[in-house]
């Protein structure tokens, strides 16, 4: 959040203009002194509130200078989704989004989508489960569909997720224990083998499993 707000106050400063491009993941870790894991959570929360937008493979732009009116109204909102909304949501969205990720993958997409799976077995190997990292895999799935409209519902229900408190009790009593969090890194790992095959079929039907199994996680315990 410090992050989001020091590049929103540079924009709002003057320092960056409407049109002007930010500079890259690289250039802003070593501004920051952070990884690049709190530099695309900023910059995702930046897109979603229309502040910046992205070009594929020219990088990040400055759109508007000011938050949208109904920002706050737009917080309410997302505290007002339930969590049955979002496995609904994501039950339904996401299998279509890897379709279209295993198409159309690059290799930077997967390369990406392979650091975060090991950041993913690293964690699990520590016995720990960060919401981040998962977040951030599912938006990368959502970014190799090279799809603007597909990328910005995966940020919306990622933010959804993270304003709504119920779903943080779920996910603590389920994902977070042991047997389930090596069961949620091994079909991560799965997802992310279909899209380096680009065998959409397979990423299609291991995303609907997922899904299912989510849904079971949350809901039959």
């Amino acid at each position: 959040m410090q992050i989001y707000y020091q590049i929103l106050s540079e924009i709002q400063s003057g320092s960056f203009k409407i049109g002007d491009k930010l500079p890259a993941e690289r250039e802003l870790c070593e501004q920051f002194g952070v990884s690049r894991v709190p530099i695309r959570q900023a910059l995702s929360a930046l897109e979603l509130n229309g502040i910046i937008y992205s070009r594929q493979g020219e990088g990040i732009f400055v759109k508007r200078n000011q938050l949208k009116n109904n920002h706050s109204e737009s917080a309410i909102f997302f505290k007002s989704i339930s969590p049955e909304d979002i496995v609904e949501a994501r039950m339904t969205i996401e299998p279509l989004i890897i379709k279209f990720a295993a198409q159309r993958a690059t290799d930077e997409d997967i390369e990406e989508l392979r650091s975060t799976i090991q950041e993913m077995e690293q964690e699990t190997m520590d016995g720990v489960y960060v919401p981040e990292t998962d977040h951030k895999l599912h938006f990368g799935i959502a970014k190799a569909s090279h799809n603007d409209l597909f990328i910005n519902i995966m940020a919306a229900i990622s933010h959804a997720m993270k304003q709504q408190e119920m779903w943080e009790f779920l996910r603590d009593r389920t994902v977070t224990r042991p047997d389930y969090r090596d069961i949620n890194f091994k079909e991560h790992q799965l997802l992310i083998n279909a899209i380096e095959n680009h065998n959409e079929k397979e990423a299609v039907d291991l995303m609907t499993n997922h899904m299912n199994n989510l849904y079971d996680r949350y809901w039959k315990e």
